[in-house]
């Protein structure tokens, strides 16, 4: 469970730096401002949901697991939403790459939740702000 809070407030920080920086894509410097902390899993590659401006606001917390090859399986959405918000979640989500948390060297399988907060729906700002 600790690993699941690290995680999203190293998601957070990394969201607020990305959003004030200029030089770089939105992406680009939110995934370099990423702390990578060899216990916890880094995302490299995020891809944003496809949502409607209605669901701007609202916060889905997803559990999974990054496998030893830094992909998320086992995706459960543990925040009561509607079908479509959920689906559009997972869908985003199984689409991440990480860096998967390695302990004495070896990659190793983590359990983490992850809150995705839905912040706008243009553009690459549609994606999720932790």
């Amino acid at each position: 469970m600790k690993v699941a809070y690290k995680l999203a407030a190293l998601l957070s920080i990394g969201s607020l730096i990305a959003l004030s920086a200029s030089a770089k894509s939105a992406s680009e410097t939110y995934l370099d401002t990423c702390h990578k902390d060899p216990s916890i899993p880094v995302p490299i590659s995020v891809v944003a949901p496809k949502v409607e401006s209605g669901y701007a606001g609202q916060t889905v917390n997803v559990e999974f697991t990054v496998d030893t090859a830094g992909t998320p399986i086992a995706l459960v959405v543990k925040t009561q939403t509607d079908a479509q918000l959920s689906q559009a979640v997972v869908a985003a989500v199984k689409q991440w790459k990480f860096t998967p948390a390695h302990r004495g060297g070896e990659a190793v399988a983590t359990r983490v939740t992850l809150p995705i907060h839905i912040t706008a729906t243009d553009s690459f700002a549609a994606y999720a702000a932790n």
